[in-house]
């Protein structure tokens, strides 16, 4: 991936190679579906969808395969079964781009992680009010 100073996702996406294209604007669909409230955005050079500011879920694209970050919490608690086949290491998990793209996955790793994002902002606020 080149050093490229993206300014959106469609253009993160548009500068990959021809044959990644599809892929990842299906896991941008996905995603954008599974939480339609997220912004998104162009963070650490990777598309990203923030709720109450805060980033949720990455994705990006390489050479060989996809991948979805953060895999950590409740979605990496939850999911861990149906992730199993797939190469996973430090809050990533990786999709091979011989496969189809696992939609009911991606989206249940989405709503999970802004469903632990949303929990992390209620306690934030609560802590603030006590203090």
């Amino acid at each position: 991936m080149a050093n490229t100073d993206y300014k959106s996702v469609s253009e993160y996406i548009a500068a990959q190679p021809k044959s990644l294209r599809p892929v990842l604007k299906r896991v941008r669909s996905i995603i954008r579906n599974a939480v339609p409230d997220a912004e998104e955005c162009i963070s650490y050079q990777i598309p990203a969808y923030k709720l109450n500011g805060r980033v949720v879920v990455y994705f990006a694209g390489w050479k060989e395969h996809y991948s979805v970050y953060p895999f950590i919490g409740r979605a990496a608690d939850a999911l861990e079964a149906d992730v199993a086949q797939y190469k996973r290491s430090k809050g990533t998990i990786r999709f091979p781009l011989s496969e189809p793209v696992p939609e009911k996955l991606i989206a249940r790793i989405a709503k999970l992680r802004a469903a632990d994002a949303g929990a992390t902002a209620k306690r934030n606020s609560a802590r603030l009010k006590n203090a």
